[in-house]
């Protein structure tokens, strides 16, 4: 076997000499890009440009490998080489552990500073007063639907909407010994609870179940105290020191959450983009399939509509909605100049990026 692996190891160190030699080259352009940059004041993150690349090489993969494992090794290639301009600083619902910070490493790569927030309204915060470049902010999953706070905060920020991150959610029921003895509450976020319901009702009905602010926060009291499970990823577990009890308990075995990227960045077209708006309408009869047959007679396809009331009192709801498309596209431009004239309220929350 030894005489058979020897020269097969000796082409793949040659290889990854070649790879090493190549990817030093690559951050030396970078460097470059950085200074052109850095004499405009541009920024260092651009999502775009970055969704193209990761689209061209995967266009161009041959295999074996497949696409997802490549856009994972580009992604943190553009993250290594990013950080040599300057490290981009990105908050997210904290503590660490949380699927949050994990959808910000899918977006960013892990050459990042990610900054822990209590809440999503601190995650906000922090974007909006510049203490992050960026935002990461869950808003919806797949089983349980969206995030209603998040919604509320994009209808009243000045932020905008620059990338999307969808990501599958596996939630495990983990404790401090790996078992459920002696356990007398289960702690997640509420979401958390609610996509493992059935699950819950079904094997442990008798015990409580407390939501906190996140499921990593539920893995930082179920290290400190033996009476409390978590409902959290394993990737928490691990940093908290937690054994699962059981693991995949969520209701639906595809469920995913998608979460947004919210920063000042205003992106220009990748190619294969998604727009989101606010819009409200007068009460009156028709209003609503006035307002959106500009998209129709445009050929803009609505791909998400959601509705929220607007808590004035008097049933009238703000509707969300994603298009296909970017607002610099011609029959975007046209299609959103009539909604704008049909609408009572009207917002752009953001042209970015379609998830990867």
């Amino acid at each position: 076997m030894d005489k058979k692996l020897k020269p097969l190891r000796e082409q793949i160190d040659a290889i990854d000499t070649q790879i090493l030699d190549l990817l030093n080259q690559r951050a030396r352009i970078a460097q470059e890009v950085g200074h052109v940059k850095a004499e405009t004041n541009a920024p260092v993150f651009r999502p775009e440009r970055e969704a193209q690349v990761l689209r061209s090489a995967a266009e161009r993969n041959a295999g074996p490998l497949a696409n997802a494992d490549v856009h994972t090794i580009f992604r943190e290639i553009m993250s290594a080489c990013r950080a040599l301009e300057r490290k981009v600083n990105v908050a997210f619902l904290g503590p660490v552990g949380t699927f949050s910070e994990q959808a910000v490493y899918k977006q960013f790569g892990h050459a990042v500073e990610g900054v822990a927030c209590v809440s999503i309204d601190e995650v906000f915060r922090a974007a909006e007063a510049g203490t992050a470049d960026f935002g990461v902010v869950p808003i919806e999953n797949s089983s349980e639907g969206t995030v209603n706070r998040t919604l509320d905060l994009l209808l009243q920020t000045s932020l905008t909407i620059s990338g999307e991150i969808a990501i599958p959610v596996h939630h495990s029921l983990m404790t401090k010994s790996g078992s459920i003895d002696g356990v007398q509450r289960i702690c997640a976020h509420s979401q958390a609870l609610a996509q493992c319901q059935a699950w819950l009702n079904q094997h442990y009905p008798h015990i409580e179940r407390h939501a906190v602010a996140s499921n990593g926060e539920a893995a930082r009291l179920a290290a400190e105290d033996h009476m409390v499970a978590a409902i959290a990823g394993e990737i928490a577990g691990e940093k908290y020191g937690l054994q699962v009890v059981n693991a995949h308990i969520q209701d639906d075995p595809h469920n995913r959450t998608r979460f947004a990227v919210i920063g000042h960045l205003q992106t220009t077209s990748s190619g294969r983009d998604q727009t989101s708006l606010v819009l409200s309408v007068p009460n009156q009869a028709g209003a609503v399939y006035k307002l959106l047959e500009p998209l129709a007679s445009h050929g803009v396809s609505m791909t998400r509509f959601e509705s929220r009331p607007a808590r004035t009192g008097t049933w009238e709801y703000y509707f969300y909605v994603d298009i296909e498309g970017h607002v610099q596209d011609a029959k975007v431009v046209k299609a959103l100049e009539e909604l704008q004239r049909n609408s009572a309220f009207f917002k752009v929350l953001g042209s970015y990026p379609v998830s990867l």
